[in-house]
């Protein structure tokens, strides 16, 4: 990977090279990129059928209030993507550093994540999810397109809940490949 600095003092990682139209970044490039920029950290689950199913997403970010719309990714690597793209309807969980535990949970490959009946539960309508979420929304599938090797996933909320230390609660947030967490000591402005 090469760094290259600019006369105004911009880092630019890779080539600055002019490139074809088709060209892009390398892996290594975009992630390295993407690697310093903050992210809040969700857990989505779903059951298409098959069982309950949970991974740990950073890709959450909500669309329109009118309708109210979110979207999130979804790698064709993750083993819960085969029943996250079929499922009619998800729970997207919005964390708090309270919930670290939860967020490492569905990022653990290899394992039964939904093993402890204690830490989840089902909504009335089926969906598994996970009571001791800071927040979360029940949504409904209505878009989902292929993206390289992702598929992201439009959804139309139709229900959410919180809990009641929520608006209190410092956010979990996923930066240069750790955890942190929100807080007044980490405020810059009003």
């Amino acid at each position: 990977m090469t760094l290259n600095t600019s006369a105004r003092g911009t880092r630019h990682v890779g080539s600055v090279e002019p490139i074809s139209d088709s060209a892009g970044l390398d892996a290594d490039s975009f992630k390295a990129v993407f690697r310093n920029h903050p992210a809040g950290v969700a857990v989505i689950t779903a059951d298409a059928g098959d069982g309950p199913v949970g991974l740990t997403a950073t890709s959450v970010f909500s669309v329109s209030a009118e309708p109210p719309l979110l979207v999130f990714s979804v790698s064709g690597q993750s083993s819960s993507a085969p029943t996250i793209r079929a499922a009619d309807t998800v729970v997207v969980h919005l964390l708090g550093a309270q919930q670290l535990d939860l967020a490492t949970l569905c990022a653990t490959s290899g394992i039964d994540r939904f093993a402890d009946t204690t830490i989840w539960d089902r909504l009335i309508t089926g969906e598994p999810y996970f009571p001791a979420a800071q927040s979360w929304i029940r949504g409904r599938v209505i878009e989902r397109m292929d993206a390289g090797g992702s598929t992201v996933i439009a959804v139309h909320a139709l229900q959410a809940g919180t809990s009641d230390e929520a608006d209190s609660a410092e956010p979990l947030v996923y930066h240069n490949r750790t955890w942190h967490r929100l807080g007044s000591h980490s405020r810059i402005g009003e």
